[in-house]
């Protein structure tokens, strides 16, 4: 068939096969020390035949006090070994099964409010945030001193060698849903040189990302995964006005320091999908209907993607569209709102949907994502995540096990 998702794009001297983004989903199944697992492996051997042009790997933790879970991935010395094995594996079986090799981009993190790095929380925070911790108040956070910040950037410098050295085609210094660096866009009454003024509240963010370009070959691709606006109320959060809407004055600052510093591709989203999933995940049961939450995901990128013409931007939120999910992503494309249509969800729940839509012109209903957010569900019982109503056989006897008889 002829789809302009089919239409490859150079980027950084890489030719990108297509359109098709499978977005960072964290699978949660990592070993104890951060290394690749058989679950992991699996599931990553699925996506290599899924045909996609870009497969952006899941968040993997520079730091161990930073990680979400005890089971995220974490790129050292004592794990590359792992990573190294995967990723050749993936663009051999790539290669082999849909002919040409994905670009393969890492999401390195600092989880910062959100680390549980041996399962009970322990979050380190750019500042307290009564928003972000109702029903928390009483949790051990700590705050992330000056001092400490000063030695991140040093940290995503030695990930993102060993990011390089294994494998990988990028590098996304993680920006998004309440992580870290996300947070600290929101630090407007943190006081120091990282809060304050917008020109401190992204500089740890800025530093990481010279770090990450100096630690690697002009070959490597170096991007981020951006929040464009947190979506909270107002001072909670960065992205909105006082009177709550949507305002991305402060975002269209930050893209243009981002293309000044030579990115070209961002991985848009936006929201929390520990407050307020519906807003980047549209999703059922949820406080709006879907289709309103696709629409804010539409006119927030449209109005990026018109600003910064000459930026790459990765839609988000496709997947609630179910069957008409291509159709969607072909609107989006066409009508200059976003180069690449990224998918999350879905790739749980069905990652040979690309392969379907090119093979028979549309997805099989029986194998969509239904939106029930039970991978989800599973990430915050604490155990591996998937689908595990279209993978049921994987996945099913941990839903049993950690959530229903929880």
């Amino acid at each position: 068939m002829n789809s302009v998702l089919q239409m490859p794009l150079e980027l950084h001297n890489r030719k990108i096969q297509n359109r098709i983004v499978f977005h960072p989903m964290e699978g949660c199944d990592g070993t104890a020390h951060g290394a690749v697992d058989e679950l992991t492996y699996r599931r990553y051997l699925r996506f290599a035949k899924s045909g996609a042009g870009i497969i952006w790997f899941e968040a993997t933790a520079v730091t161990a006090e930073g990680r979400a879970n005890p089971r995220q991935l974490f790129l050292n010395e004592k794990t590359k070994d792992s990573f190294k094995v995967l990723i050749n594996d993936i663009k051999t079986t790539a290669l082999k099964e849909c002919g040409f090799e994905p670009i393969i981009i890492v999401q390195l993190t600092h989880s910062g409010r959100f680390s549980k790095p041996d399962g009970t929380p322990k979050p380190i925070v750019a500042y307290r945030n009564s928003h972000w911790e109702i029903g928390k108040e009483n949790q051990p956070y700590v705050i992330s001193t000056d001092e400490y910040c000063k030695t991140i950037p040093n940290k995503y410098f030695t990930a993102a060698k060993l990011a390089e050295e294994v494998g990988f085609d990028g590098i996304d210094v993680k920006c998004c849903h309440g992580y870290l660096f996300n947070e600290f866009l929101s630090a407007t009454e943190r006081e120091g040189m990282y809060g304050g003024s917008l020109e401190n509240r992204t500089r740890l963010y800025f530093e990481c990302i010279d770090a990450v370009k100096e630690a690697v070959s002009e070959h490597t691709i170096v991007t981020t995964r951006l929040n464009a606006c947190d979506c909270f109320p107002y001072p909670y959060g960065y992205g909105v006005d006082k009177n709550n809407n949507i305002d991305l004055t402060e975002t269209k600052q930050i893209i243009k320091s981002l293309y000044d510093k030579g990115i070209r591709l961002i991985n848009l989203t936006l929201g929390n999908p520990y407050l307020i999933p519906h807003i980047n995940r549209p999703c059922i049961n949820a406080p709006e209907d879907g289709e309103t939450g696709m629409k804010r995901i539409y006119n927030v990128t449209s109005e990026l993607k018109n600003e910064f013409p000459d930026m790459y931007f990765i839609a988000s939120g496709l997947s609630f569209a179910g069957e008409n999910a291509m159709k969607y992503s072909e609107l989006i494309i066409n009508n200059g709102v976003a180069d690449f249509a990224g998918f999350g969800r879905l790739t749980f729940a069905y990652p040979d949907f690309y392969r379907d839509y090119l093979e028979n012109g549309q997805l099989n209903k029986s194998k969509l994502c239904l939106k029930c957010s039970k991978c989800s569900q599973l990430m915050r019982a604490g155990t591996v995540a998937g689908c595990p109503v279209r993978d049921s056989e994987t996945y099913m006897p941990y839903y049993k096990k950690y959530v229903l008889n929880k």
